[in-house]
């Protein structure tokens, strides 16, 4: 009869226990995976497969049992890691989204919502546009490839451990925020300078005919520039979009190293 010992069990469970909790935190928060619109049990199911296909390739794990307070904060340390290289990516779309909000607003399609499913919300019509956009090229460039191969990377530049994680990583994490403002500007720029100057011709051309009434037809004008001006801007912003992916992956290596004082 074949016995196994407690501490084989416990060797098994940390085996794929600690990784499984990354992953799973990084999946959960990461974009195209971590959508609401996903069911749960896929995340879980793809979470553990990963888990189950690089534990055996992961370095040693800490002899820690499990239950122990030591085990408790390695899981909630593996949890943590996970939410923060999720959140370097979901950062470039909430970018995106954010661009999507600017052009919306001069547009005057600030009041035209629609309930997005992968966020839960009612969010402006052009943020659903430029975030489907932005899923597409990160498909295109195997952006969700590069991805989990970082994921499965940050294991090796942070392994598991009882270790205290450098707090630069997480200064790191938080001044990633600013990428949501400054890119989402860059990306809207082109297309808010066109519409201003729209909107300062139809000032000027109020003041030269007040009986003329410009609001009556600002609104039709402007949507049509709008319009005319994102079939031709869009086709052109892929190379940014791709660029912008490329940033989020090496953020997530950047805060995985900081993380381990690197």
């Amino acid at each position: 009869m074949i016995t196994f010992t407690l501490d084989q069990w416990y060797g098994w469970i940390d085996t794929f226990l600690w990784p499984f909790a990354r992953l799973l935190a990084m999946i959960g928060v990461a974009p195209l995976f971590g959508e609401t619109s996903a069911p749960p049990m896929t995340k879980v199911g793809l979470a553990a497969v990963l888990a189950v296909a690089i534990s055996p390739s992961l370095p040693p794990m800490p002899a820690v049992a499990p239950g122990s307070l030591a085990g408790l904060w390695v899981l909630a340390q593996q949890i943590f890691i996970g939410i923060g290289v999720g959140f370097c990516m979901r950062v470039c779309f909430a970018a995106v989204q954010t661009a999507g909000d600017f052009i919306g607003l001069q547009m005057g399609l600030s009041l035209a919502t629609i309930f997005d499913p992968t966020t839960q919300a009612n969010t402006e019509v052009l943020a659903r546009l430029f975030n489907i956009l932005a899923m597409l090229v990160f498909l295109s460039v195997n952006g969700h490839l590069m991805m989990l191969a970082m994921l499965v990377k940050t294991f090796t530049i942070l392994p598991i451990g009882t270790q205290t994680l450098n707090p630069e990583g997480w200064v790191m994490v938080a001044q990633l925020g600013s990428k949501v403002f400054s890119s989402g500007l860059l990306l809207a720029l082109p297309l808010i300078a066109a519409l201003l100057i729209i909107h300062l011709a139809m000032g000027m051309l109020n003041r030269a005919a007040p009986q003329l009434s410009v609001f009556a037809v600002g609104f039709p004008i402007t949507l049509i520039a709008g319009v005319v001006l994102l079939a031709v801007a869009l086709p052109q912003s892929t190379g940014f979009l791709a660029a912008l992916f490329q940033e989020g992956i090496e953020a997530m290596e950047r805060m995985a190293g900081l993380l381990a004082g690197t």
